[in-house]
């Protein structure tokens, strides 16, 4: 069977082209125009000397009209099954019962699928089955590739708009030699040739504002991160982040080209800035709510909070609203622990959480007027982070000062913390200009616009658990 599969196969249409272009025709009537078209057999309905079958490409499905007086090698064309590949060559019409269809003239074998699909109706339901075979997942559920395209529709359109915007896109390493530039816990590796232990990038933050120290002054970059987390319908160890840097520039801002680009990206791909999100109508219009964390945490709470409380009145705080604080939390850790615990999930439409707490913020810069806090702001739409920013910290100094205590943390057992970058603090020492920075969860984004909660679903292949040996 192998050996009788064609080398190629040359259309002369996409299936949505031929619909376009043919749509108008009335029933019973022929075009006139043959065609050569490609995909999947995806319905098929033998019916003595007619044979009707659907076809589908990654553009559309089409209906296949064979007559057993007029289509070559008919009886094999009836009993193709789903999921079958096959080039077919025929005259555009519309039937008498109204449907557009490629009236088959010839045909050829061009895959066959030896493992089935999905019911066309039904498709693949066992989201197992589904994540560790997207190849089946795509063909026998029409939403699973309608994610995928809007996901490359949405990361092409965030590189224009960047690229409008007179951002240049740049490449960063993936193997860093210390882990830095987020808090989490990162995947190691080793390299043979240098004897030297390397990890995955949790982020590409550092490598970014290095490029602004070297005077690009507004840098990009869109690619994959990886954080050895575990797997939630928010997280995937592996995923993908869109980071900006821009000097000149401050966390203020960083909040209006957010509120610009999102928006925007919600006209590209849904026609409006006005979505509906499980149900609910969400306006992404701006400009967007902008308030201060510990504002949120105490109106929640319905009494003041914040870095001056006494520590013991914020772990009994803590302790009443259902927050665990570990022995080592600061104020600072505890004050952000409760807000993800009690406002975070009820944060519906756009809003910038400002002002975070200095200890559980590294590399951002000091607020000019909060002792404490800095210039940081996260993005929450629905209920969860979609973006993180910050006014950049400058200062080599106080970045040293803060790695120092990343380390000291680090030692003392906390996995996300960062290590000591002294490569970092001397392209500082180099002197960064002002700079605002920001980073987008690309695939929450695409969750966002394409109305989806699970992760897995708007990644093309998610981390799995392995499976289970047969036994």
């Amino acid at each position: 069977m192998v050996n009788d599969i064609p080398y190629s196969f040359h259309k002369t249409s996409d299936i949505h082209q031929v619909i376009d272009q043919w749509s108008f025709l009335s029933a019973t009537q022929e075009s006139g125009h043959k065609v050569k078209v490609a995909g999947r057999v995806v319905l098929s309905r033998p019916q003595g000397g007619l044979s009707f079958a659907s076809l589908r490409d990654w553009t559309g499905s089409i209906q296949l009209f064979a007559l057993k007086s007029v289509t070559l090698n008919f009886d094999q064309f009836s009993k193709l099954k789903l999921g079958d590949w096959v080039g077919v060559e025929g005259e555009v019409i519309r039937t008498k019962r109204g449907e557009l269809s490629v009236k088959v003239e010839s045909w050829v074998l061009l895959a066959d699928a030896i493992l089935g699909f999905g019911d066309k109706y039904k498709g693949i339901k066992d989201s197992e089955l589904r994540m560790r075979h997207r190849e089946a997942d795509l063909w026998a559920n029409e939403r699973s590739l309608e994610l995928l395209l809007l996901r490359s529709r949405l990361i092409s359109f965030l590189r224009r708009y960047l690229e409008n915007k007179g951002y240049i896109e740049v490449e960063t390493p993936i193997l860093h030699p210390v882990p830095s530039g987020a808090l989490a816990r990162p995947f190691v590796t080793h390299h043979n040739a240098l004897d030297m232990d390397l990890y995955l990038r949790v982020a590409p933050e550092l490598y970014l504002k290095r490029l602004v120290v070297g005077g690009l002054e507004k840098v990009f970059e869109i690619g994959r991160a990886f954080r050895n987390e575990g797997l939630s319908p928010r997280h995937n160890p592996e995923f993908t982040i869109m980071e900006l840097y821009q000097a000149y520039a401050d966390y203020n801002d960083i909040m209006y080209l957010t509120e610009e680009i999102i928006s925007a990206a919600a006209v590209e791909v849904y026609g409006s800035s006005i979505i509906t999100y499980q149900d609910m109508q969400l306006d992404l219009t701006p400009p967007w709510d902008r308030i201060a964390l510990t504002a949120l945490l105490s109106e929640a709470v319905s009494e003041d909070v914040n870095l001056d409380t006494p520590l013991t009145d914020l772990k009994k705080l803590a302790k009443k609203i259902g927050v665990d604080v570990d022995a080592s939390w600061g104020p600072g850790k505890i004050v952000v622990e409760m807000y993800e615990k009690v406002c975070e999930p009820d944060l519906w439409r756009p809003t910038f959480v400002c002002d975070y707490p200095l200890e559980v913020s590294p590399l951002a810069r000091q607020h000019r007027s909060k002792k404490g806090y800095v210039e940081r702001f996260e993005l929450i739409i629905a209920g969860r982070e979609l973006a993180n920013a910050f006014s950049e910290l400058c200062d080599p100094k106080e970045q040293q000062r803060r790695f120092v205590q990343q380390s000291s943390n680090l030692a003392a057992g906390e996995e996300e913390a960062m290590g000591m970058d002294l490569d970092y603090v001397t392209a500082l020492e180099h002197g960064l200009p002002p700079t605002g920075g920001l980073g987008i969860g690309v695939d929450r984004l695409v969750m966002l616009l394409g109305n989806v909660t699970n992760i897995k679903d708007i990644i093309a292949f998610p981390t799995l658990r392995r499976e289970a040996p047969p036994v």
